[in-house]
């Protein structure tokens, strides 16, 4: 059975959906799925119009034309009619939740409307434990064992990095700069962490001028590295040589930043909310968002080199459970379980 793959969201700066459909698409063709890639680079997939339009009426007319037999949506959005099973990967449901300064109609879309899709997939595929239990919380009617809990993969370049002990003074944020990422929490305790630099990469949103502004305030603002979106080189690098990885997100389905610290051999120190702990488990830094003062003590003991060694020894069983063989081969058992039941 030949698969479609909305690869959509690989287009132009891709973040962590774009990561995880590119290490997807390839883990999955090593297993020797038939697989198809739909994407049109001429359309921005980060404006909301061409996203729509992308998804609605271009997306499910290119799989129908691909002669694929299954259609995975792995962005997270469906189309009303796509004339074949759809598999949809449900990254998290953080439109119902933390993105209240969204557009009303952006809020509706990518919140209620894919919710109500969702019941019509002939697959359900979330990040984590905890992303099920959250979608279930507002999918009701839908049961538990209808979704698989599929750990995205971490590429093996980062899987292949080879540290150098870290820099003793950079605390390295990965993600896109929007509230709820929740930079701020790292910007107000940079005072008390002296030498320290907070890098920062990942397209911006008008929040990062907010993070910049309290950064002036507080005297720190030549500490704050906000490089927008780097080359895969440079992330490499950045995890190379970063004293810590830091994740103090509000929400995050999976949190990729902490999974690619855990598999670099990087130390983290991560927020106590929604996926975080469960990804990071005992194998780093667990904080309130609330407590400045476990924030500020966390990171300065991995500044010191204090956290390395852990680090180091938890790498292996890291790079095991978050691999795209292991991964990929779940994905895959699912479409071979729609394709014989269709």
């Amino acid at each position: 059975m030949k698969v479609a793959l909305d690869a959509q969201l690989c287009v132009g700066t891709a973040t962590g959906i774009g990561e995880y459909v590119r290490g997807l698409s390839s883990a999955l063709r090593q297993q020797q799925v038939d697989l198809v890639e739909l994407c049109e680079p001429r359309l921005d997939p980060w404006r909301f119009d061409r996203r729509v339009l992308w998804d609605q009426a271009i997306l499910p007319l290119r799989a129908r034309a691909s002669g694929a037999g299954l259609l995975h949506c792995a962005s997270g959005t469906m189309p009303l009619l796509a004339g074949m099973p759809i598999v949809v990967t449900v990254h998290d449901v953080a439109w119902l939740h933390v993105q209240a300064h969204a557009r009303p109609y952006a809020r509706y879309y990518f919140g209620r409307f894919s919710l109500e899709r969702y019941r019509r997939a002939a697959g359900i595929v979330v990040d984590s434990a905890y992303s099920r239990d959250a979608l279930l919380e507002v999918l009701a009617g839908v049961e538990r064992a209808a979704v698989r809990v599929v750990y995205p993969g971490v590429a093996p370049e980062f899987c292949d990095i080879a540290r150098n002990g870290g820099d003793g003074r950079t605390i390295l944020a990965v993600g896109t700069v929007e509230y709820r990422k929740n930079l701020e929490l790292l910007i107000r305790v940079l005072p008390q962490l002296h030498g320290a630099r907070i890098v920062c990469v990942g397209p911006q949103t008008p929040y990062a001028r907010e993070c910049l502004e309290l950064a002036a305030r507080l005297g720190v603002e030549e500490r704050l590295e906000l490089r927008g979106y780097v080359s895969r080189e440079e992330l490499l690098a950045l995890y190379r040589e970063a004293g810590v990885v830091a994740v103090p997100s509000r929400y995050e389905g999976f949190g990729y930043a902490a999974a690619q610290a855990l598999c670099a051999g990087v130390p983290c120190v991560v927020s106590d909310r929604t996926s975080l702990p469960e990804i990071v488990g005992s194998n780093g830094g667990i904080a309130s968002i609330d407590d400045a003062a476990a924030w500020t003590s966390m990171l300065e003991a991995a500044l010191r080199g204090d956290s390395e060694q852990r680090a180091s020894r938890v790498r292996a069983s890291a790079i095991a459970r978050f691999s795209w063989e292991a991964s990929a081969g779940e994905i895959k058992r699912l479409y071979e379980s729609i394709g014989g039941a269709a």
